[in-house]
């Protein structure tokens, strides 16, 4: 039968709310904790997502979803009004001009419209962007302060830059500028698409079919409808609906370009089940260190409460009904303290942000006011609410009225033991009180261990950043001084004009501090290698289609052996620079020698470290022949006649080169290698190849050093950085410099940042572990006033009762700072191991200092609140408390 009680139900829980009003207090406080957790936590994370991807943005250029790349007109216009596309902008490259006083920056001539112009972060604050039909340009104020014009509508300025390898020289008029962001990489003289096309005819290139592939070409960013989730795929299926792909090249292969600033879609593209286990684990970590913050709380209610709902279940209540009165009871405190808690954590979170992205570099500071936040955290704080009232509900359902008249904690449900004499004093009745709630005694001793975890995790991770291996990625040596051009993104191809001068060398020297010291000599001339059409394959395959490969091995010259020609990359060092190379196999002992004809082969590798076994050829104790070439001559292919120099080529013709005058030099290959990238040409596509600075400059007949490379002391270290920055800047601004301080410095911001943050969790989780200690400390005492007035009435002392609270405060310390020992040690292994695969300068080894720190504070804490606590109901006397109900 089916009773209309919903309203009686409602008007129980409301008023057994009203008559405990303290307890509500302490309850809304609770969950507001909760939520200002999730709130803080949601709030930081996303902060630092925005200003991350807002920095990755300008260090890509744009922050438009994705794009295709070198498009012929024919294609744009096939793609851009896909459905799947919600806003589409074009931008056509024309040049890059590298000489003075452009060297030490990467300028781009270009067109874009409207819309790519603002993803670009191309959007005038003065003026506007150019116009069509006019001479006009638009470009930022750092272009112009090195053009040495003021940023006025009308100013004009010349440009010399190559088209296509054409060089040409062009005169604008500035029709708009916007401010120079530091971050952004790339900046861009804007010009008219119909100017674009002007130079483009007066060069003699074709955007449809430039040599170099890109030139003039059409490049189509967009944003998609679907948003940032899954750029990847929605890219290539644009590309399916018009019966292209990106997969191999061909006919109809394009190139596509996902904008990686989007953290979603890298995400997206990354989720495999090891990063979807460890969003669940984080999730459930969250809301379980809420759960842990709750249900001590609710454990306090309905200890104290148990005799009325005993009371209820007299008069017909059913357990159904009164686990609704509890859940009722936890929605509307739920109402009061979770819309606080958003507020406070949003606001926490927000003074946290700037004090953790103030030590990234290059991330941009802002607080973020996503409705996420607030929507996920307090649907986080209110599954944790009904989570953690669940057990308490179940309790009292569960209980009798008879139990409830003479409930004391830990007594329900038990059953009568074996009894056998022991001794009785404080330490065993406290030990003993550890076991009549299992339950509590578990979610507590877990809550305090939880925090000294995350502490030991957090210290245990940053202190195994290796600042060696990080700073070695970047750079070799403490500096490393060569021209402008080899520091830049599109780095030229070295010649004789790009050495470092023997003067700038003479200087540093002059300078003093230097403890070591080395050069390498890049080479200025053709060199060639001859390999087998296997292999020639497979260094080109992922560049060309098998008949364009075909056609590419018919043009390529032949030795005697049938093997084909292939640029060969070499370099000279001295001992300095030969001592950063990894070994792989062999040993450099014999290439140390001066005038020696040892070799080594160098193998390319990945952002971990890892040698690509696949990137060379050339294998221990192999003879390698080096064609040094002096002069060649252009031939046809297919017949063999020569027709001299290219000018002499026919127009249209096919043809091959080959060399007429050369040297061939056999090496044996001592050493596979790798270089740090500090140290190499800093661009790739042929076989690479190292000799001992004697032999290469006696060789190639070159004495052109690529690179200084020194260390200093450390006292010497910043005049040295002195030095370099006005040598560069004021004597000679040809060259430039990389400093090791400065790779230092971003490795330090990076680990302060996570310092930071993980003590920010570990103090939040640490806080809701003492506060879970103070109520189970605070639950067992309300829950036996009676009891522990029994025991004072028959002669336990106030001193003994104090007693014996600490040994059971102390109990839960000394319990929780074992577990955490236990998990930090069973557990560190395997999971750093994980993060060793994850950061490539990481290296375990075990840090127990946060433990050894936080045992003195827990046992402070263990003694301190059960006194502290005790002596509140001390203020009642024993009769007060044995007639408490």
């Amino acid at each position: 039968m089916k009773v209309k009680n919903s309203k009686c139900i409602r008007r129980l829980a409301w008023k057994s709310l009203q008559a405990s009003r303290t307890r509500n207090l302490i309850a809304v406080a609770a969950i507001a904790l909760t939520a200002v957790l999730f709130t803080s936590l949601f709030t930081i994370a996303l902060s630092i997502n925005e200003g991350i991807q807002q920095s990755n943005f300008r260090q890509v250029g744009g922050w438009s979803h994705g794009g295709f790349k070198y498009l012929t007109e024919q294609q744009f216009d096939a793609l851009k009004d896909d459905p799947l596309i919600d806003a589409w902008g074009l931008r056509r490259f024309l040049g890059m001009p590298t000489d003075a006083p452009f060297n030490k920056s990467h300028v781009e001539v270009s067109y874009a419209d409207a819309n790519e112009a603002h993803w670009m972060y191309c959007d005038p604050v003065d003026g506007a962007l150019p116009q069509e039909g006019t001479n006009q340009a638009a470009t930022d104020t750092h272009v112009l302060e090195l053009l040495g014009i003021e940023p006025e509508i009308g100013a004009e300025f010349t440009l010399t830059f190559p088209v296509d390898g054409h060089t040409t020289t062009q005169t604008f008029t500035l029709s708009g500028w916007w401010e120079y962001d530091e971050a952004i990489v790339a900046n861009h003289i804007l010009i008219p698409e119909s100017r674009v096309n002007e130079i483009l005819s007066e060069c003699g290139v074709d955007p449809n079919a430039p040599s170099d592939g890109m030139t003039g070409a059409w490049n189509m960013d967009l944003m998609l409808k679907s948003g940032s989730r899954r750029i990847e795929q929605d890219l290539n299926q644009i590309l399916a609906n018009h019966g292209y792909q990106s997969e191999t090249q061909g006919e109809n292969y394009i190139n596509t370009g996902v904008n990686w600033g989007y953290t979603g879609a890298r995400m997206s593209d990354s989720m495999d089940p090891t990063v979807f286990l460890a969003i669940i684990v984080i999730a459930l970590l969250i809301i379980f260190t809420g759960y842990l913050i709750i249900y001590n709380v609710f454990q306090i209610s309905v200890a104290g409460d148990i005799r009325f709902y005993g009371l209820l279940k007299t008069i017909g209540t059913t357990p159904r009904q009164l686990r609704r009165i509890i859940r009722l009871q936890a929605l509307v405190l739920s109402a009061a303290g979770i819309p606080i808690g958003l507020v406070i954590g949003w606001l926490i979170g927000g003074r946290l942000t700037p004090a953790i992205t103030a030590r990234l570099d290059g991330v941009v500071t802002l607080t973020s006011g996503n409705p996420l936040i607030f929507a996920a955290s307090a649907l986080f704080a209110l599954i944790t609410v009904l989570l953690s009232c669940r057990r308490p509900g179940r309790m009292a359902a569960k209980v009798s009225p008879v139990e409830a008249v003479r409930y004391t904690e830990g007594r329900a449900g038990s059953r009568a033991k074996s009894r056998r004499a022991r001794r009785v004093n404080p330490f065993t009745m406290a030990w003993a009180n550890l076991g009549r709630n299992k339950g509590k005694t578990t979610v507590t001793i877990l809550s305090l261990s939880l925090a000294v975890v995350l502490l030991t995790v957090t210290v245990n991770f940053t202190s195994g950043f290796d600042m060696d291996k990080y700073v070695s990625n970047f750079t070799a040596s403490d500096f490393i001084v060569a021209n402008a051009a080899k520091f830049q993104t599109g780095a030229l191809i070295f010649s004789d004009d790009m050495g470092v001068p023997q003067a700038a060398m003479d200087e540093i020297r002059a300078q003093g501090g230097i403890t070591g010291e080395g050069m390498v000599y890049g080479q200025t001339s053709q060199v060639l290698e001859y390999i087998t059409e296997d292999y020639f394959r497979q260094m080109n395959q992922h560049f060309y289609t098998p008949e364009q490969l075909d056609n590419l091995i018919r043009l390529t010259d032949q030795n005697e052996e049938g093997l084909l020609a292939a640029n060969a990359q070499i370099s000279g060092m001295s001992a300095f620079a030969l001592d950063h190379l990894t070994v792989l196999e062999g040993d450099l002992s014999s290439i140390y020698e001066p005038g020696s004809r040892a070799i080594a082969a160098v193998y390319s590798e990945d952002d971990y470290g890892n040698a690509d076994i696949d990137s060379h050829w050339a294998k221990l104790g192999d003879t390698v022949t080096l064609r040094y070439v002096e002069e060649t001559e252009c031939y046809d292919p297919d017949t063999g006649e020569a027709y001299g120099s290219y000018e002499d080529v026919p127009d249209g013709a096919d043809y091959a080169e080959r060399p007429v005058e050369y040297r061939d030099v056999e090496y044996t290959v001592a050493a596979l290698v790798t270089v740090p990238s500090a140290l190499s040409y800093r661009y790739y596509g042929s076989d690479e190849f190292i000799l001992n600075d004697q032999t290469f400059v006696q060789d190639t007949g070159t004495d052109s050093v690529m690179y200084y490379a020194f260390d200093t002391t450390d006292e010497a270290n910043g005049a040295m950085e002195e030095l370099l920055a006005d040598y560069t800047e004021n004597v000679n601004p040809e060259m430039d410099y990389e400093s090791k301080t400065t790779y230092a410095g971003e490795f330090e911001s990076m680990r302060s940042m996570f310092l930071m943050l993980g003590g920010v969790l570990s103090f939040i989780v640490g806080l809701v572990g003492v506060l879970n200690f103070f109520n189970a400390i605070l639950t067992g005492i309300i829950a036996r006033r009676r009891e522990l007035a029994v025991l004072q009435a028959v002669g336990m002392t106030g001193r003994q009762l104090r007693a014996m609270l600490a040994c059971e405060g102390l109990l839960y310390a000394l319990g929780a700072a074992g577990l955490a020992l236990l998990l930090t040690v069973a557990l560190g292994p395997v999971a750093f191991r994980a993060i060793e695969g994850l950061f490539w300068f990481f290296t375990y080894h075990l840090e127990l200092t946060p433990f050894l720190l936080v045992i003195p504070l827990f046992t402070l804490l263990g003694v301190g609140i059960p006194i502290l606590t005790s002596r509140a109901s001390e203020k009642h006397t024993v009769v007060e408390r044995l007639r408490t109900e």
